[in-house]
């Protein structure tokens, strides 16, 4: 369809209003910093408190809290990392420039989460990490993977970029694993002014590495001077205090140059109204996905998504599937185009891109994520910003929709 859609994708998988306006109103009329002040002080202790782990670290973007985690593994030539493939680029993307091998362990077929059963085949001894996405906002099985993973001394990063607002056996996304990353683009449950990410974690000493490297410092191997007997010949004068701490240490090893990760106050104060709105905007998309789920369930060809008890979806993505003879999903998708609904196909499986193709991947690694993505599974619209009017826009292009491709099946079974 071309012009605009009736019901869009989402641009904004949020919402913003006064209450973010009155954050960023109050930074304003302070006279605080714009940059590692107090609303990111907050804003980290609100979402660790939330998800449960002892700190929470945020940075600019989704992927750049990937980068830092994957860092964290010190991975080395012959070390290998299983990870997803239905998932977006940036998950793997550090990869890319490391030594270790990855493999791509294919995806269960409701949840389109790593399967476990396939993730026990490619563990071996040389497996240092699982790599795994919370798909579309429903958990992974988290307690079959570390059934795997923990007597091994595997660590586990969860991608939670989809999951926040979800809830595993009582617990969160991003404090089930070793490692959790988050994001807050525009399309997600929550966004820090279009970019910004949150690392979660428990270790104290993977927190001061993350730390650092975020502010602009050296990932190094520290120890105090005194302790080398070196002498540094210079004393420092009372008002150069804050140099004081890196002039009296001695560096033996360097993992890695820091960078400037800072999240933004601006960001910072926006991300601490939308915590306030969490559960609000997660249960709109929720109601979007049971009016869709109800009408999916009437026509035939089609299965929806249903977490066991224990896990609640956070509906980043709807996802439902038409089984059914080939081009029915085709069709189905073009009912809707031509009705006004955009449908996006979420997404491409990673061992197919090219990237990965010229490190050797390719078509028939991950039969299940291949299938489905070519030939089944549907990205329906979800965001919490639509309005009533365009929701019942969808839920009716979409019955139309499934309507006309299963009437074009009776017409063909009937020839």
């Amino acid at each position: 369809m071309r012009g605009t859609y009736a019901v869009p994708y989402a641009s904004r998988g949020s919402i913003l209003g006064s209450a973010e306006s009155e954050a960023l109103g109050q930074l304003i009329a302070s006279s605080g910093s714009l940059s590692m002040g107090s609303f990111r002080d907050r804003f980290e202790q609100r979402f660790r408190e939330h998800i449960g782990t002892r700190h929470a670290l945020s940075v600019t973007s989704g992927t750049v809290a990937l980068e830092l985690a994957i860092h964290l593994l010190g991975l080395r030539e012959g070390d290998e990392v299983v990870v997803t493939p239905q998932t977006f680029q940036a998950t793997a993307q550090p990869l890319l420039g490391l030594p270790a091998t990855v493999r791509f362990c294919d995806v269960d077929r409701d949840s389109l989460n790593m399967d476990p059963g396939v993730l026990k085949s490619l563990i071996n001894d040389r497996t240092r990490a699982v790599l795994l996405v919370h798909y579309g906002g429903w958990t992974a099985e988290m307690d079959e993977i570390l059934a795997l993973t923990r007597e091994r001394g595997i660590v586990v990063v969860e991608d939670c970029a989809h999951a926040l607002g979800a809830v595993h056996d009582g617990r969160r996304p991003g404090s089930l694993g070793d490692i959790g990353c988050f994001s807050f683009h525009s399309s997600k449950n929550i966004t820090t002014l279009g970019e910004g990410g949150m690392i979660t974690l428990d270790r104290d000493d993977w927190a001061e590495r993350i730390d650092r490297l975020r502010s602009n410092e050296v990932d190094g191997v520290f120890v105090p001077a005194a302790r080398d007997g070196l002498q540094l010949g210079r004393e420092l004068l009372p008002w150069m205090k804050y140099a004081s701490s890196a002039y009296e240490a001695v560096c033996t090893g360097i993992r890695r140059p820091g960078t400037n990760a800072t999240l933004s106050e601006a960001a910072a104060a926006v991300g601490l109204a939308q915590m306030d709105r969490l559960d609000e905007l997660v249960a709109r998309r929720r109601w979007i996905a049971a009016r869709l789920d109800e009408v999916i369930e009437r026509h035939p060809y089609t299965r929806t998504q249903r977490p066991r008890p224990g896990v609640k979806h956070a509906q980043h993505l709807h996802t439902f599937f038409v089984d059914g003879p080939p081009g029915v999903r085709e069709s189905v998708i073009h009912g809707l185009d031509e009705r006004g609904v955009e449908v996006q196909l979420r997404y491409l499986p990673l061992h197919l891109q090219p990237e990965w193709r010229e490190r050797g991947h390719g078509f028939g690694q991950c039969p299940v994520a291949e299938e489905l993505w070519f030939g089944q599974h549907i990205n329906l619209p979800c965001q919490p910003g639509l309005s009533d009017e365009q929701v019942d826009h969808l839920v009716s292009a979409l019955d139309a929709a499934l309507l006309t491709a299963a009437k074009g099946l009776s017409c063909l079974s009937s020839m």
